[in-house]
């Protein structure tokens, strides 16, 4: 008996020696992807981010505006894959203005911009820039969207609230519902499928454009709520988000169609703003909150009714590191805002999860 205990004692320890360390390693072992810095050259501070937008895991911009002597000035950054530059072949890039939403328009970029207070949207092809100016002059611009086919610009003018569309030849001027006040964002999944959120008579509705008209989408958004964004995916899922106030007290809110039924969801998330809400390459939600580290971003990610939390990079003598855009580029996540160092004023940051 002694002698086959010995035995089998040998091959547990010949068989130990053998098995290589990697295939000792278990699937849930895995070390988890954190967030790493990536260098942004710098502007004129302070600096306000405004949009990020990737098509791939090789290109991505983002916009904005620096603040020179005489004003704002246009910012535009172009991720290739590997690292941040600035872009100032645009025309006008030294001129004062900003630059606002970016959209994939095909194979082209279109980006929003104010170009010394009148409106355009800037076009990038492969025969270079182009600008496609809007037919009037608004008091105030709430939003723009582009797919291929058409793009919307809303906001107002003397007379009132304004929706125009572009259909690739002229614009035109959309109505909406009786009761629509103003228009306070707007998203396009196709030229026949837009969303556009407003403020109406009885509260904050979802509109939704089939191609003809402009309908209430009879979204049941939860009472004394607004909306911040909404999500179209190509699989014809929508998700909202937005804040809902009891007591005086706001709670984020978020809300999934899956082209049947709502669903309506609490995830712990306080108050945040959810306008920089992306679908992550891992399926779930993710969006930039408030941190309780001045010298790290944070962000969570939203699955079902279940966050966790993950922190970026530490960044030495920070006192204020502020992602304000996430986009989803490939297989990772790339993050764009500001970072304010101690005694200095706030500057470019980025950050990025896997990849």
């Amino acid at each position: 008996m002694n002698g086959l205990r010995a035995v089998i004692v040998c091959l547990v320890i010949t068989c130990a020696s053998v098995v290589s360390p990697a295939a000792a390693v278990t699937p849930g072992a895995a070390a988890k992807p954190s967030w790493s810095p990536l260098p942004v050259p710098a502007a004129a501070p302070p600096v306000t981010v405004s949009d990020l937008a990737a098509r791939g895991p090789g290109e991505a911009w983002a916009t904005g505006y620096e603040h020179a002597a005489d004003g704002p000035r246009p910012m535009l950054y172009r991720w290739d894959g590997t690292a941040w530059s600035r872009d100032t072949a645009f025309p006008g890039a030294g001129e004062p203005g900003r630059l606002g939403k970016v959209q994939f328009v095909d194979d082209e970029v279109w980006i929003f911009r104010d170009r010394a207070g009148a409106r355009e949207i800037l076009r990038r092809s492969a025969g270079g820039w182009s600008a496609v100016p809007l037919p009037q002059t608004l008091w105030t611009y709430q939003d723009f969207t582009a797919v291929p086919g058409a793009a919307w610009v809303v906001g107002e003018d003397d007379t009132g609230l304004k929706v125009l569309h572009y259909d690739g030849s002229g614009w035109t001027t959309q109505s909406t519902p009786d009761g629509v006040l103003f228009l306070m964002g707007i998203t396009a999944r196709t030229a026949a499928d837009a969303w556009a959120w407003a403020d109406t008579s009885t509260g904050t509705t979802v509109l939704r454009w089939n191609g003809t008209m402009w309908r209430d989408a009879k979204v049941p958004l939860p009472p004394n709520s607004n909306v911040h964004t909404i999500l179209l995916e190509p699989s014809g899922r929508v998700t909202i988000g937005g804040s809902q106030y009891t007591d005086g007290v706001a709670r984020t809110y978020l809300m999934t169609f899956n082209g049947r039924t709502w669903h309506t969801t609490y995830p712990p998330l306080g108050d945040t703003y959810t306008e920089a809400m992306v679908r992550g390459p891992d399926g779930a939600l993710w969006l930039p909150v408030r941190s309780d580290r001045a010298f790290q971003s944070k962000y969570a990610r939203v699955d079902g009714i279940r966050a966790t939390f993950s922190y970026g990079p530490e960044r030495r003598d920070a006192i204020d590191v502020k992602p304000r855009a996430l986009a989803r580029a490939g297989f990772s996540l790339l993050s764009f805002g500001t970072v304010e160092i101690y005694g200095s004023k706030p500057n470019l940051m980025s950050e990025r999860l896997g990849g």
